[in-house]
């Protein structure tokens, strides 16, 4: 039974790494739970401007108060969190996502693995939002209510423009990918 039973055990510990590595698609583009990650991900990135939800925002511009108090409040305080964390890792924490976005740069077009594409098509726009927000968080102290709500709406249709762009550049690129690879047969 030792034998028998160790061999038993390595099928099926491969049947199941097998199974996994089905489920498991690394063609991105092809994948169903790629797009649906692409959509959840801007839907929330739009939505969370400095921390702060928009409608929230929104209740605040059409005179709701306590939203107004609120909205003012949760800013400053996302503000400052986000302040410190950039002057406390700032230059680690850039280092860190250019030396991430050249590997992934480099793996997905020069090596041509699909998955580090995907992970681009996600992880540049990101970075250049994640800028965006912190230039943002840095106007956010002082402001009356009233400017804090223009510049929430503001950076949240610079938001919105990055993924919309971003959205669109990673479908066109998907459907070329998916194209070459169903067609071609590499």
């Amino acid at each position: 039974m030792g034998a028998t039973g160790e061999s038993d055990c390595e099928t099926l510990d491969f049947f199941f790494l097998e199974l996994a590595m089905e489920a498991i698609d690394l063609r991105s583009f092809s994948n169903l739970w790629f797009w649906i990650v692409l959509a959840v991900l801007w839907s929330t990135v739009s939505h969370w401007v400095v921390g702060v939800p928009f409608d929230m925002v929104r209740r605040a511009a059409r005179g709701h108060e306590q939203s107004l108090g609120d909205m003012h409040v949760l800013a400053n305080i996302n503000a400052r969190r986000i302040l410190f964390i950039a002057d406390e890792t700032g230059l680690i924490t850039t280092g860190f996502s250019f030396f991430l976005l050249t590997t992934l740069l480099l793996l997905g077009f020069v090596y041509g693995v699909e998955f580090a594409q995907a992970i681009l098509c996600l992880f540049l726009p990101l970075a250049i939002v994640g800028w965006i927000t912190l230039r943002a968080a840095r106007r956010v102290g002082g402001l009356e209510p009233a400017d804090l709500g223009n510049l929430l709406a503001r950076t949240r249709r610079w938001i919105q423009g990055i993924g919309i762009v971003s959205i669109f550049v990673t479908s066109m690129w998907g459907m070329w990918v998916n194209l070459n690879v169903n067609v071609l047969g590499y």
